[in-house]
């Protein structure tokens, strides 16, 4: 099966005449010649790009989500490839809306005019996994259907499978590909697909971080109706705005375009830093801007989560990148295991430099990425610095922002945006701001211990007398009580405090 997917892969890449991407260099110039000789028979009319979007539509959801990450980034890409591109964030080819309003009865088990007052049957939107359409609730309420496609499941499935046995032949045949762990970037993969394909999940990530932006002063995201939701259907709220990538039409709307460029800076980073749940899927066909010039999210399928000991080190790296510290940077990385432990810092911290140096206190449209991603991958090929699985999305949804940020602004300085936000988060992570934070969230778990403290001292006392002798069990007593009593004082001071920091704030 796996054999006939990749014959497949091959004959769309011939039919729509790709091999003009491979051996567009001079290096393969003799080859391009025998391929043209070759396929004389295939005719090459139309454009490049638009070959290189059929053909990605064409090969399914997967090839689509891959042009759609390169749509963000035209910095590098020719502008005729970007402009096609671009059509594959909202607009792949549809299925037809008769087949859905089926598929939704099924669903609903009942006739369509009995669930929704309105529906359009020509979709507004349509994408690589799903489709919308608009539609309204009998008690009024207008909302947007998103359904996935027909069998994209088996299509995704199919798809993944692939990639796995490329991934394995790669580590199996390619030893210096191990450090990346191109089959566990798969697994991290697959297992953000299965999310997205499940529609509820999509519709628990919209609420969550509706909860996380309640106050709406930088970005909203649409109520879910739960009621009409199922696995395969996701009804929410319509939301009414204009697409980020229609900057002109922003502007005569009177929106702020550099304000807006900084507060998706700051949006990003405020998911990430402060809730570890962020957007990880933010293309500008799933981004709109309010009339007011608020930011609208869609589309929550893919998010990404960090733990706290992610967020604490990417903090850190990300302050040291700020102040240039390059010899921090190097360090974290080693601490963290990200290089081998015996490099020397000085050679790393030396390596570094020589990537950021260049780019610092620059507008974004004077920085050639291409370039900084063709010396970072030296690097970290140089060190053996090994990918990190659970970071990747977090990469890509960087590299997306920073693409926003340029097509919006391309004065914008991400780094300096970035950094009075990232300290003001780290001011409040450490230090004493830090501890008593810390201590308020443990509060309530201490004081449902110390009450329950004498009846454990009680019970490990015991089984302690009955396994040892009695000469080691005095001693060993002795040492627990004495340091069950540390820790009996520091509970108690610690609880003082956190009772101390609460009356403060009562009588204030």
């Amino acid at each position: 099966m796996r054999l006939l997917r990749i014959f497949k892969i091959l004959s769309v890449f011939i039919r729509y005449g790709l091999d003009e991407f491979l051996f567009s260099t001079n290096n393969f110039s003799y080859t391009k010649r025998i391929s043209k000789g070759l396929l004389f028979w295939r005719p090459i009319t139309t454009p490049r790009g638009n070959r290189l979007r059929l053909a990605l539509e064409t090969l399914g959801p997967i090839f689509v989500k891959f042009g759609q990450a390169l749509s963000t980034r035209r910095d590098l890409l020719p502008p005729d490839i970007a402009d096609e591109l671009a059509l594959l964030q909202d607009r792949v080819a549809p299925f037809p809306g008769l087949l859905a309003k089926k598929m939704l009865e099924d669903i609903y088990q009942r006739p369509l005019d009995k669930v929704f007052k309105t529906f359009t049957i020509e979709p507004v939107a349509s994408a690589s996994v799903a489709q919308v359409h608009f539609a309204t609730l009998h008690t009024g309420e207008e909302v947007a259907v998103k359904l996935l496609r027909p069998n994209v499941h088996q299509m995704i499935a199919r798809d993944v499978a692939l990639l796995f046995s490329i991934a394995h032949l790669i580590e199996r045949f390619i030893p210096t590909s191990r450090r990346l762990h191109p089959v566990e970037v798969i697994q991290e993969f697959e297992k953000h697909l299965k999310d997205e394909l499940d529609l509820m999940v999509e519709a628990s990530n919209a609420s969550q971080l509706r909860r996380n932006f309640a106050d709406r002063r930088l970005l909203i995201i649409p109520e879910v109706y739960w009621d009409y939701c199922d696995n395969s259907v996701m009804v929410m709220e319509r939301m009414n705005g204009t697409p980020i990538s229609q900057v002109d039409k922003l502007r005569a709307l009177g929106v702020d375009i550099p304000k807006l460029a900084r507060d998706g800076v700051e949006i990003f980073f405020t998911q990430v830093f402060r809730d570890g749940f962020f957007h990880a899927d933010m293309h500008p066909g799933n981004i709109q801007v309010a009339d007011d010039g608020r930011y609208v999210g869609l589309d929550f399928g893919i998010v990404g989560t960090l733990n706290k000991t992610d967020k604490n080190y990417l903090a850190q790296n990300f302050i040291a990148f700020f102040r240039r510290d390059y010899a921090r940077v190097a360090q974290a990385h080693i601490e963290a295991g990200w290089v081998p432990k015996d490099t020397r810092p000085d050679e790393f911290e030396s390596a570094i430099r020589s990537v950021c140096e260049p780019i610092f206190d620059k507008p974004l449209k004077d920085i050639s990425f291409g370039k900084v991603l063709l010396r970072l991958f030296q690097v970290s090929r140089r060190f053996n610095m090994e990918v990190q699985p659970q970071l990747v999305l977090l990469q890509k949804t960087l590299l997306n922002v920073e693409g926003l940020g340029r097509d919006l602004d391309p004065e914008l300085d991400l780094w300096k945006t970035a950094k009075p936000f990232l300290e003001k988060w780290m001011s409040e992570q450490i230090g004493v701001r830090g501890l008593i934070k810390a201590i308020k969230n443990e509060g309530g778990q201490w004081v449902s211990l110390v009450p329950e403290l004498p009846r454990l001292i009680h019970q490990k006392l015991n089984q302690d007398s009955d396994t040892l002798k009695l000469n080691q069990d005095i001693e060993i007593i002795k040492a627990q009580n004495s340091s069950l009593q540390k820790w009996l004082m520091l509970t108690l001071f610690l609880l003082g405090l956190v009772l101390g920091s609460e009356l403060a704030q009562w009588l204030s």
